[in-house]
This record gives C-alpha cells, structure tokens and sequence, in this order.
C-alpha cells in the first residue's frame, strides 16, 4: 500500500556507493540521460533515441561499469519530469525492477536572473540535484507525482472527452449564432431540432435569402454539432450503464454517495472522484492544493499582502467546485456551510466572489470526509437511496 508521504521525500535510506542514479531530459525526438555511477569518476550523459528498450541497455551497461569498479549496485533509481509523455515509461520500469519517480516540474528550483541560459544539459544539472535532495530524504526538496495504473487514467477519460466535446458544441453554435449576426438576424435557435429545416425561410432585414455559401456552412456546422451532442449522450449512457452493472466497485460506490447530495448530479460527482477524491491525500490541506483552492501570500519584512489564489492545481476541479459552491448556495441553504458563507457576505456583497473560493475550499474538504469516512456535512440534504 502507498505510504501517505512518500511523494514529500523518499524514505528508503540512500546508500550511495549501492545505487545508480539517472534522470532523463524528454523530448519529442530524442531523450539525454544523465547518470551518477558509483566507482565512475565522470557523470556519464548520453542522447538517446525514444526508444524504452535502448534506455534499459543503457542502465544494466552503466550498472555493470559500477560492478567492474567494484561497486555492486542494490538500486536503479531513474528520475524525470512530468510531461507530455505521461506514466507510461514509469510504469514500464517499475516492471522491470527499477525504481521510476516522476518529478513535479515546477518544483524544481531554477535560477532567477532575468535571462539564464537553459539547454537539455543544464536541465538534467537540475534534475540530479533535485532528484539527490529527495532521494536523500529531504523533506520539500522537490515534489513527486503519484504515478496512477493505466485503469486509473484510463476511468479519467470519459469526463474529460466529455469536457472537451461541451466545449466544442458550444463553439459551434456560437460561430452559427455569429454568421447569422452578421446577416443581421437575430433570434434564430440554431440547437433545435427543426434549425435545418428553417434555415430555407430566413431572411435578411433587405429581404433577402442567406447566401449559398453561408447556407451551406451552416448546415455543416448543424450536422457537426448533432454528431457533437451524439457522442456526448454515449458517453454519459456509458457512465450510467457502468454504475448500474457495478454499484458496489470503489469508485462508483463514491459518486453514488455523492450523487445523493442534492445539488449535486452524476457528472460531477464523476468528475470530483476520479480526478481527486479517489487520490490517496494525506490531509485536508493537500486536497485544498491540489485543487488550487489555497492563496498565495508574498510576505517579506514588512510586506504583506495575498496574491489569490495559487492555481497550481487541477484546473478541473477548481472549476468545478467554484460551480458546484454557487449551487451549494441555492439547494443547500439550511446547511452549516451556506449559513457561514451568507453570515460573512451579507454585509459586505463585494466580498462574495472572495468568500466563494474559502466555501468550495472547505465544501470539497466535506466532500473527501463524506466519501472517506461517512461523515455528512452538517445541515446538508441527502436523496433518499435508490
């Protein structure tokens, strides 16, 4: 089972005339391993095609160099930044025997002059003196990701599809509703379902039809956004399909428990449990930052001031909670939560899009209690079970 801290600092104690160390600088086309072996005088760097197999060459010639040195080597740690290649490589060395940690990027300390040189060599600099402070159990020194199973990023994927696919349909009926502007008619509900069918018998104020081209860009645009709306009906008759086959699984027994929660439906009960709430947190504060919902003071003698919020987390689930708060607000009314947030904003309605933040903070903290522990927030309506 995954210890609570161990992405803060490593806790196996580190032996360094017994462990090989390498950090990886990624790329599009090619990788630069840097490694720090014992018994070799010279940090050997090499560039690397991206290919996982010649990575793995790499590590055993470099671990049977340390042995010809007189060094056996115990452990292969291998260390590099979270990216656009995701967890895959880390998981393939984990299975085969070799420790992969997969590095916070903006963890990593970096000078501060106003231009400083930055090159694939530099960056593997800073990895290894990031990644030697961790492996040497210095709390804080830098951050590591937990590195999910391909089941848990995979359970991701239906809401964030989903995501992307809302956002698309609404620039498409946005661009139709602009085309038709243009024209100077207004009025017009390009989402219903006889739109195509009225398209023929629109006019302009001259009285004329919409022009052909026009005309046939938007009947594409039409047929996109039904095909658009299509997959986002699949999508969630899938989620709906799959909590009823296996009510009882972990995950969905969370966001049946949440969907409870008047105010709060299936799609976001979804989102908040497969991007946060099924995580192993160790407390409220790390689920506070990991949803961005903490502030970012700048403190320096007698400066003192808030630069809001740190938005270093999942921008998703801080927009959801910001959402899912003003709800909070409307079918919640009588909980303990929304009698706090109107007993600190009735006086002071400037301050409510300020106070919101502080309730979807401490309305997601309720969330985590409820689904870890059974604890219900106090004051807040349940659906009966179904």
């Amino acid at each position: 089972m995954q210890k609570l801290n161990d992405l803060s600092r490593s806790l196996t104690p580190l032996k360094p005339d017994r462990t090989l160390i390498a950090v990886i600088e990624m790329s599009l086309s090619s990788w630069l391993v840097a490694g720090i072996v014992p018994g070799i005088e010279r940090q050997p760097l090499k560039k690397l095609e991206v290919d996982e197999s010649t990575l793995l060459k790499l590590l055993i010639r470099w671990r049977e160099e340390a042995k010809k040195s007189g060094h056996s080597i115990e452990r292969i740690a291998v260390a590099f930044e979270a990216g656009r290649d995701g967890f895959w490589l880390a998981r393939w060395l984990r299975a085969r025997d070799i420790e992969a940690h997969i590095i916070h990027a903006s963890s990593v300390a970096v000078s501060r002059e106003h231009r400083r040189a930055k090159t694939d060599r530099l960056d593997t600099e800073l990895l290894k003196r990031a990644f030697l402070g961790w492996l040497r159990g210095e709390r804080d020194h830098c951050r590591m990701v937990a590195i999910p199973t391909i089941k848990d990023e995979d359970a991701k994927r239906p809401n964030r599809e989903r995501e992307s696919l809302v956002g698309e349909q609404s620039r498409i009926v946005n661009r139709m509703k602009a085309a038709l502007v243009r024209l100077g008619i207004r009025g017009f509900n390009p989402k219903l379902k006889k739109a195509v069918e009225r398209l023929d018998g629109l006019r302009t104020p001259e009285g004329e039809p919409i022009p052909p081209n026009t005309l046939a860009e938007l009947r594409r645009d039409m047929a996109r956004r039904r095909l658009v709306n299509d997959q986002i009906r699949q999508i969630e008759d899938t989620r709906l399909e799959r909590l009823e086959q296996a009510p009882s699984d972990g995950p969905h027994a969370m966001v049946r428990l949440l969907a409870r929660v008047i105010g709060l439906g299936i799609e976001t009960a979804d989102m908040l449990v497969q991007e946060v709430l099924s995580r192993n947190m160790r407390d409220r504060r790390a689920i506070a930052r990991y949803a961005g919902l903490t502030g970012s003071p700048d403190e320096s003698g007698r400066k003192r001031r808030e630069k809001g919020l740190a938005r270093s987390g999942n921008a998703r689930v801080r927009r959801g909670m910001i959402q899912l708060a003003w709800r909070f607000l409307m079918f919640q009314k009588d909980s303990t939560l929304a009698q706090w947030f109107r007993a600190r904003t009735e006086n002071a309605r400037s301050a409510r899009k300020t106070m919101i933040v502080a309730l979807a903070r401490k309305l997601l903290i309720g969330l985590w209690r409820l689904v870890r522990e059974g604890v219900v927030p106090d004051g807040v309506v349940l659906r009966p079970v179904s």
